[in-house]
């Protein structure tokens, strides 16, 4: 079967400022640069004020740099915001969409998430397009769940966008533990099922994941999605070793 390259995403959320950022994104590049795995992509999503500090540690280097959010429209009068184009201008390569909590703190939409969507993949920007059901239950229920948020979100791009699926069981963000290793497996298998008619699509899990995870769950997903467990750079450079040395097939 063909084999679907891993993926690691990491995003600082509002956790650092910019001076501790910036000792982490050193501490990350130095890791890439002493071997980061080369079956393994890596993404790195820090607060806005700290792109141009990662475009420029990051140059040269196989990590990515990625945005926590995005606004609808390419210009105008819209105070505060950020436009696709400016972040593709910035060195970004992913931008982060849909997370639940600005769905729950800021009121964001289906309507919103989608319209974010579309303009980021017109600016040539890879959407990690965050979903996840409220409270666990069965899978084949979350599968149906998960994928009619996906299919609104979606609705105005083609099937060959290169998307990140960011499945993250709400009530897993902030939890001591990830979902079980059995309850990731059979959602992710129903996702993968009903995600095959999008060639380009990458499946990766959050809320708590951390070093352990893949080595339960195997080649489920294609990577992971990070969060607080990612401060450790140490903890980080297991995980990466984790998804090199697990093989994603295709299912």
């Amino acid at each position: 079967m063909p084999v679907r390259r891993r993926i690691v995403g990491v995003s600082l959320k509002m956790y650092m400022g910019l001076e501790r950022t910036q000792h982490w994104l050193h501490a990350v590049a130095d890791m890439a640069a002493s071997g980061l795995p080369a079956d393994v992509d890596l993404f790195v999503i820090p607060s806005f004020l700290s792109l141009s500090d990662a475009r420029t540690i990051f140059a040269g280097s196989r990590v990515a740099v990625g945005a926590q959010d995005v606004f609808w429209e390419d210009a105008g009068a819209y105070t505060g915001e950020i436009s696709a184009p400016m972040l593709a201008e910035a060195g970004c390569r992913f931008v982060e969409i849909g997370h639940a909590e600005r769905r729950r703190i800021f009121g964001e939409t289906e309507d919103m998430i989608s319209r974010k969507i579309d303009a980021a993949v017109r600016s040539g920007l890879v959407p990690v397009l965050c979903i996840g059901e409220a409270a666990k239950a069965a899978p084949e229920d979350v599968v149906l769940d998960c994928m009619a948020q996906f299919a609104t979100a979606t609705a105005g791009i083609e099937k060959t966008a290169t998307v990140v699926f960011a499945w993250e069981p709400i009530w897993a963000i902030g939890a001591a533990e990830p979902a079980s290793a059995d309850y990731i497996a059979a959602v992710a298998r129903g996702l993968r099922e009903a995600l095959a008619s999008w060639p380009n699509m990458r499946l990766i899990y959050g809320g708590s994941a951390g070093p352990g995870l893949l080595d339960q769950i195997g080649d489920a997903v294609d990577g992971l999605f990070l969060g607080r467990f990612a401060h450790d750079t140490d903890a980080l450079r297991r995980v990466l070793a984790e998804a090199s040395n697990s093989t994603a097939t295709s299912a």
